[in-house]
Parts: C-alpha cells; sequence; structure tokens
C-alpha cells in the first residue's frame, strides 16, 4: 500500500501513471458508440489507429485494434462510418495518454442510424426546438446574406446565381466548409458562429445538394440542430432534394427544398417588385385623381348654393325683420312711458290732495308751540305764551291774550 501523498510526502509521477492505469484497467471491457473521425493503416503493421468521435459533442477519443478486426469480411471501416465498437479502456503509462483497444467492431446499420435520428427528432421536438412559434420572418430584401456550402458546389452556384438574377443588389458573406464526412458538422457550426456573429448578415443559408442518407447525417446532427435554434438570425437550409429531409429542415426558420428554391425565397424578384410598385403607383394615381374629381365637384356643388351665390339675400330678409322688431319696440317703449307718466301724475294728484299744504290753502291753520309740539286744545296753552302760526303764505308769531272776549268754539 502507498502511504497518502502530501506536501511532504508527494508521489512521483510513476506512483501516480500506475494508479491512473490500474483504476483504469478495473473498469473491464465497455460498448462504444461513435462516427470514425481518422482512420489510418500503416504499411503491413498489425495494427490499426483511428479516432472515435461522438457526434453529439465535440470529444473523440483514440482507438487501436488488430488488422483482423478492422479488416473483418463484411465490414467496410471508413472515414464517416458510425460504429459500435468493444473496447478496453487502456492507460499508456510512458506517455500519460488514454486510448481504447478495441476487440470487436460493426458497423451501425442504415435502419439503426433511422432509428436513432428519429429518437433524437422526438426528444429536440418535446424540448420545443421545432415549434412553429420559434419560426422568424425572413427579412424583405436583405443587403447581406450568408451562405454556408462546400467549396465550387452545384448548391453554392445555385444559391448565387439565382440570387443574383433576381436581386443584383444582394451581396453574399461565404463560409465554404465539409458537407459530407466526419467533420461536415463541426465545420457547419463554425460558419453559423461567424456568420451569426457578423451584424451585415440578415439571413443565413445553409445548402448542400443531393446524396444518400449517409451523406446528409451530418445536417442530423444533435449539436448541428442546436446551434442552428441558438443563431439569432433566421436560418433557411436547403439539403439534399426536395424529397429529403434531414433534422435541420425541422428547426430551421424556413425549410426550401432545393439550393434554388432557397434563393427564391431569400430575396424578392426584381421585376416582380418593379411591376407591384408601378401597378400600386397606378392605383395611388387613379385614387388621387378621383378623390380630387370628387372634392373638386362637391366644391362647385358648394358655390351654387344660395347662401354661397348670393349671400346678401339672407341680408335683406333680415333686414325687414330688424326694422319690424325696431318699429315694435319703438312702440312699445313709447306706451310704457306714457302709462308711467299717467301714474306719475295720478300719485302727485292724491299726494296733493292729501298734503298739509294743500289744507292751508283752503284757509287752515297750524298752530305750533315754542318747542314745535301741535295745539290741539286751547287749554294746554297758557295767557300770555308765545305761539306759532302756520298759514299758507308762511308763520306768525302770536301771544296768546285772554283778556279779550272769548267765543265758544264752534264743533
Amino acid at each position: 500500500m502507498t502511504a497518502p501523498s502530501s506536501p511532504e510526502t508527494p508521489w512521483p509521477v510513476r506512483t501516480v501513471a500506475r494508479k491512473v492505469a490500474d483504476w483504469i484497467g478495473r473498469l473491464g471491457e465497455v460498448w462504444v458508440e461513435g462516427q470514425v473521425a481518422q482512420l489510418s493503416r500503416r504499411g503491413g503493421a498489425a495494427t490499426v489507429f483511428l479516432t472515435l468521435r461522438d457526434p453529439a459533442a465535440d470529444m473523440s477519443v483514440p482507438v487501436t485494434c488488430h488488422r483482423d478486426v478492422a479488416d473483418r469480411p463484411g465490414l467496410e471501416l471508413t472515414e464517416g462510418a458510425r460504429v459500435i465498437v468493444r473496447a478496453r479502456p487502456d492507460y499508456y503509462v510512458a506517455r500519460g495518454s488514454f486510448s481504447l483497444r478495441a476487440t470487436e467492431i460493426r458497423a451501425v446499420g442504415l435502419g439503426e442510424l433511422l432509428a436513432r435520428i428519429e429518437r433524437i427528432r422526438r426528444l429536440l421536438a418535446a424540448e420545443g426546438l421545432f415549434d412553429a412559434v420559434r419560426k422568424r420572418p425572413l427579412p424583405f430584401a436583405p443587403a447581406v446574406v450568408g451562405v454556408i456550402t462546400g467549396r465550387d458546389s452545384a448548391a453554392e452556384r445555385d444559391v448565387l446565381v439565382t440570387a443574383r438574377r433576381r436581386w443584383p443588389a444582394v451581396r453574399f458573406e461565404l463560409h465554404n466548409c465539409a458537407v459530407q464526412g466526419p467533420t461536415a458538422a463541426a465545420s457547419v457550426m463554425e460558419g453559423l458562429r461567424r456568420l451569426d456573429a457578423d451584424p451585415a448578415v440578415e439571413v443565413i443559408v445553409v445548402a448542400r445538394g443531393g446524396g444518400s442518407v449517409e451523406d446528409l447525417l451530418p445536417f442530423s446532427d444533435e449539436g448541428l440542430v442546436r446551434a442552428i435554434a441558438a443563431c439569432r438570425t433566421p436560418v433557411v437550409t436547403a439539403v439534399g432534394h426536395e424529397t429529403d429531409t434531414t433534422l435541420v429542415d425541422h428547426v430551421a426558420d424556413v425549410r426550401a427544398a432545393t439550393p434554388t428554391d432557397a434563393a427564391h425565397r431569400i430575396v424578392p424578384e426584381i421585376g416582380e417588385q418593379r411591376r407591384l410598385v408601378e401597378g400600386l403607383r397606378s392605383r395611388a394615381r387613379s385614387v388621387l385623381a378621383g378623390r380630387l374629381d370628387q372634392q373638386h365637384r362637391w366644391l362647385e356643388s358648394v358655390r351654387t348654393r344660395p347662401v354661397l351665390a348670393s349671400p346678401d339675400r339672407l341680408l335683406h330678409g333680415r333686414e325687414d325683420d330688424v326694422l319690424g322688431l325696431r318699429t315694435r319696440a319703438r312702440r312699445t317703449l313709447v306706451q310704457r312711458v306714457e302709462g308711467a307718466e299717467r301714474d306719475l301724475e295720478h300719485a302727485r294728484a292724491r299726494v296733493a290732495a292729501l298734503s298739509p299744504a294743500a289744507t292751508l290753502q283752503r284757509g287752515y291753520a297750524v298752530v305750533q308751540r315754542a318747542d314745535g309740539a301741535l295745539v290741539r286744545d286751547p287749554a294746554e296753552v297758557a295767557d300770555g305764551e308765545l305761539l306759532q302760526v302756520r298759514v299758507a303764505g308762511g308763520r306768525l308769531p302770536v301771544r296768546v291774550d285772554r283778556s279779550g272776549p272769548q267765543e265758544d268754539a264752534q264743533p
């Protein structure tokens, strides 16, 4: 037993390497599925070297096997092939490297590949990556279109030539990559990342010509499907022929049947748009002319109405009304004033009739004492008292003298 490591008693490299090799050796044989990324047969050597890649992740592991295992009858081991390997994990202590020593290699049949793709499709659909609500509309006339396709391929020519013929102003940002084989999915994902990061690119087209089911397998790669779903730029797929359907067609914003169809979908046809514009201009001109004619007729009808044709006619009629109202008002006012004058005269006559001055005019007099009190009874005054007598002509001072003859007061 080796003592535990510590800063005072560290393990040497050979000890760590042996422990790692012992632990890996206890794993036993395992079955591993992957895609052959590299295959190397060195002359007449008995050992074959290959790299097994995970199709859904950027991971790989080296594998070694005997030539008899790789050249088993019925097994066509080529780069890009999907295989199932029975192998024992091995850790090479001298170089500190990990590998698998294969004892059996089986090719994954087409039926199994399709079944696996179907399982991936159901998984991604359950996550909502294929939902219609996630689909984004394409820009009407993009200035820059990103194209991911094989170098000098027919798909590239179909997209570029057709799009430029339809809309000459369009520009392209090309990313040429592998569209077949073990590195195709990773190469397409790299193009997606580069073009999606370019702010000038408004739509991305992933195009490839037709091929067998095995040739189109990279476009059903789970990692590539998730990369398209994560793009912020709308993506159009045009992979294979019209009858071919890969998983990228389900996640793309628009699925085109062919690369030529993709060109038709990403840009409008300039002649058609010109005809459309001319038609709209003609309709606008017709509508505007009709509206002007309608307003002109309305204005003419308004101008012929009496109120505008002869505005003074209304004033003449109103003048007679005003004169009649003035006459009535004047007559009413005169009647009111005359009635008021008569009422005033009557009131003045009644006031004059009831006035003490009128009584004095008839010869009566008012006798007052010095303090202004009225004298109503001769017994109220004393002999020799000075009194004031008010007659119609003014006031007279008198003194009471009871020495003369007195007459009895007549009732």
